[in-house]
């Protein structure tokens, strides 16, 4: 989603986080894309446009935006923390062998609901569902290797 500078003031203001242009700059980066980056990745891409913005400011402002709301971490199955700037409920699609992480917009998954016996007394403010397994290229790759190996030998 292409924010402009006005958007990204009006969402700070709205969270109470104080703009900056290396802040705004890692905020419009995340949303800008579906990839769910690491923070090394968004350093990577932020300081094309910013090269005096530092790794430690990158890390500083996803944890600032991560609490005020503005982004979510998705640390599932994955050594290093992804950020993911679109914070209205969805799910994801996890790929267990390229670490690839898909959005799922499914209205039926957003009324999954536990009932108040298996709720053990838990107040439950949301839910996330993750599907693992494996996409496309990673099915082909595996499907491949057999192959590969028997040409080889």
């Amino acid at each position: 989603m292409r924010l402009n500078s006005q958007d990204i003031h009006t969402r700070f203001r709205r969270h109470a986080v104080r703009v900056t242009r290396q802040r705004a700059a890692i905020y419009q980066a995340l949303a800008e894309t579906t990839s769910h980056p690491t923070a090394n990745e968004l350093y990577q891409t932020v300081k094309r446009q910013h090269p005096m913005i530092s790794r430690n400011t990158v890390y500083y402002t996803l944890g600032v935006l991560r609490q005020a709301g503005l982004v979510q971490e998705v640390n599932v199955g994955h050594e290093v923390a992804r950020f993911d700037g679109n914070v209205t409920v969805h799910h994801h699609l996890i790929c267990l062998g390229c670490s690839q992480i898909v959005d799922v917009m499914d209205e039926a998954l957003n009324q999954l609901a536990v009932s108040d016996g298996q709720a053990r007394g838990f107040r439950i403010l949301g839910h996330r569902v993750e599907f693992h397994g494996y996409c496309a290229g990673c099915q082909r790759a595996k499907l491949d290797a057999p192959q590969r190996s028997r040409q080889e030998h």
